[in-house]
């Protein structure tokens, strides 16, 4: 728990997606249904399907009354965290709650991996907002990308997807994660429109790598042929792939400064887990002010042995 006593509640941290997103987490660091090749947070350490309460819906709503108390009010309060916010049992209840708690939507950014499965759906109808993904195409470039556990079929997958979206009466946004070489050409991305068009989101957001990737080969498409592959989709499509024009350090909560990170840095190289250990800071919002580092030259990652590490950038 941070020095302010808040371990599941985080933020508000500036969001490409969400404007100013108050995010909640509710399972533990990696708990994930897949291991994407792209992923900022590393690999899965704990690959599942299993449902369960992994964090106390009850600590939850007490740590997010005590964040609403002393933050400025965020656009949304975002289920998302360093893993897939589906896989907690309670996530329906924790819906409900916060709803009667607060006027703020709720959104949930979900990988739509467990949209299969009825409970799952159910469970997500309180919601103001889903954000579900959809990154491959065809079963053997899914499992190439996402490399999901064995229990989850792209069958499945797009099932689930198009279901919840025609049943879901309030907002989906669909966000199709390219690889360049890999999922970022014509012939792949025409698959995924397809894909797109039975399942009918209200919009769709194109998204590359833009912060060090759990594996070196997962390249960014460059901004230029996002804006061609766009072309193939239909509807309301837009490219969100990262940039700092909301990402200035005064956009996060005081607690700890950037000079904190810095000074961290200055003495050891950190991974994300890390400065998130030394500092109490949330991993969400390490990943987010690190990329404010690095786009300003402060700070620069190194991979070693595997692991992405973060080190001071020393003047040549």
């Amino acid at each position: 728990m941070n020095k302010a006593g808040f371990h599941h509640v985080y933020g508000p941290v500036p969001s490409r997606r969400l404007g100013r997103s108050l995010g909640i987490d509710l399972v533990p660091f990696k708990t994930c249904t897949y291991n994407c090749v792209y992923c900022q947070l590393g690999h899965t350490t704990n690959k599942t399907t299993e449902r369960r309460e992994y964090v106390a819906v009850d600590e939850i709503l007490d740590e997010l009354k005590r964040k609403l108390a002393i933050a400025s009010a965020p656009d949304y309060i975002t289920l998302a965290g360093s893993g897939e916010p589906t896989l907690n049992a309670r996530i329906g209840d924790l819906i409900g709650k916060i709803k009667s708690l607060t006027h703020i939507p709720v959104a949930v950014l979900s990988n739509g991996s467990l949209l299969w499965m009825r409970e799952v759906r159910e469970a997500l109808m309180e919601a103001d907002l889903v954000l579900p993904s959809l990154d491959a195409g065809d079963e053997r470039l899914f499992r190439y990308v996402n490399r999901p556990h064995r229990e989850i079929t792209f069958e499945r997958l797009v099932d689930g997807l198009a279901e919840f979206t025609e049943r879901f009466s309030k907002s989906v946004w669909l966000e199709v994660f390219l690889l360049a070489r890999v999922t970022g050409t014509p012939a792949e991305v025409e698959k995924i429109a397809a894909l797109a068009k039975r399942i009918q989101p209200e919009r769709i957001q194109l998204n590359t790598v833009s912060r060090p990737p759990a594996e070196e080969f997962a390249i960014a498409v460059s901004a230029g042929q996002m804006e061609q592959l766009k072309e193939f989709f239909p509807g309301t499509v837009e490219v969100i792939s990262e940039s700092a024009r909301n990402a200035s350090p005064t956009s996060f909560s005081p607690e700890t400064t950037d000079a904190d990170i810095l000074a961290l840095l200055g003495r050891r190289p950190c991974t994300v887990q890390g400065v998130s250990a030394g500092l109490g800071v949330h991993t969400s919002e390490v990943i987010k002010r690190l990329q404010v580092l690095i786009q300003q030259g402060a700070v620069i990652p190194v991979r070693k042995d595997d692991v992405m590490f973060y080190e001071v950038a020393r003047a040549k």
